[in-house]
């Protein structure tokens, strides 16, 4: 069986889904491994490390699609990457099925098996190919980074010959991988931080890594959904809660939002009126982006600066660490074909509950959603993806 890496063309998409080392795994396996040039360059993997692990490099993305048997992509693929899919051939890949609809018709139209990576169901076995948390760990860091590049003072706070610098107040909103991996980052700068979550659990979390964990009075509401992720909560508590962030709006000076359901447009939490309140010089980070935002005035992919706040919409937080990103997806994607048994006993099997939970199209079968799983998810989520 041949294995398929094409280079990804999603517009600054630097990440690649294979990487030397799960490469030289896959090829323990039984696997044959085949790259388009280059396809690892922006993420600092050239073609001679893939070589030397007896990779096959191919000239074009086209050669690739035609001589695989299985094609990994890290994006959903584009429809001039569709339209090459090989008859009866498997995809892997993030695929998002719920907005991709027509790019589901099409490959289902070529007998297409497709096992989507958002998909992966959250469960305790699973975790280890969990390419949603841990590109929401990468996220939830990097967006300190983004914001600590704005913000025009430290972090941390400092006493000098020149006078007291106070810390810097960070509020973070949804206490999910990203959340937490905020949570993390900005305190080791040396930041007073502050999270919120609907989901009580979390707070034992947020106060290990050093935060102070926001809470509302509302004893009798938790926001614990199914598979780990959070829910929607009742008016009552949706108004409580942006109370609470338009309180905070006026104190912090980062803030740093990561709200997300599956399925759904982002909720809107920040306002233009809370954005306003902030002191001049303060930096939202929202992580929703991609999903509508949860600032009302972020413009995906964009920076945008409104009454002195500097507000990132930056959809592509994994990818600005293209190597580490990279390394951790693949991880992940030999985890998952290795569950499928390897080149000897490799099956889509039915009864396999992370199997079947990725499962999106088999040989021409719609197979999207799939059953409910038995065990219940971690008690953390993944706020973004």
């Amino acid at each position: 069986m041949i294995i398929g890496i094409p280079k990804e063309i999603f517009l600054e998409e630097r990440r690649v889904a294979l990487v030397p080392r799960g490469a030289e795994a896959l090829r323990k396996l039984g696997f044959e491994i085949i790259l388009e040039t280059t396809a690892g360059e922006a993420a600092d993997y050239s073609d001679a490390k893939y070589e030397e692990v007896g990779v096959t490099i191919a000239q074009n993305a086209r050669e690739v699609w035609a001589q695989s048997d299985i094609i990994i992509k890290v994006r959903e693929p584009q429809t001039s990457e569709a339209d090459m899919m090989k008859e009866g051939g498997t995809l892997i890949s993030f695929f998002w099925p719920a907005k991709n609809g027509e790019l589901l018709d099409r490959l289902n139209s070529k007998n297409a098996t497709v096992l989507a990576m958002d998909c992966i169901p959250r469960i305790s076995r699973a975790q280890k190919m969990d390419a949603l948390s841990s590109m929401a760990n990468i996220s939830g860091y990097r967006a300190v980074v983004e914001a600590a590049h704005e913000f025009p003072h430290f972090f941390t706070g400092q006493i000098t010959a020149a006078g007291k610098i106070d810390p810097a107040k960070v509020l973070i909103i949804g206490g999910g991988v990203a959340g937490l991996a905020a949570v993390g980052a900005a305190k080791g700068l040396g930041a007073i931080v502050r999270a919120f979550d609907t989901r009580l659990a979390v707070r034992e979390q947020v106060e290990s890594l050093g935060g102070e964990f926001l809470e509302l009075d509302f004893p009798e509401e938790d926001g614990e959904g199914g598979g780990g992720y959070a829910k929607t909560m009742s008016e009552e508590f949706i108004k409580a809660e942006m109370k609470l962030f338009a309180e905070q709006a006026i104190e912090v000076d980062i803030i740093i939002t990561t709200a997300l359901i599956p399925g759904r447009e982002a909720p809107k939490l920040i306002t233009s009126g809370m954005v306003e309140s902030m002191r001049e010089g303060s930096v939202i980070v929202d992580l929703a982006s991609e999903q509508g935002g949860n600032c009302t005035l972020t413009k995906p992919k964009e920076k945008v600066v409104h009454h002195g706040v500097t507000i990132l919409g930056y959809p592509d937080l994994p990818s600005r660490m293209a190597a580490l990103s990279s390394r951790l997806y693949s991880a992940g994607i030999v985890h998952l074909i290795d569950e499928m048994g390897g080149k000897e006993a490799y099956s889509v099997d039915l009864e396999n509950e992370i199997i079947r939970g990725a499962l999106v199209l088999r040989e021409g079968s719609i197979m999207w959603p799939p059953p409910k799983p038995k065990n219940p998810g971690p008690k953390y989520s993944v706020d973004t993806g």
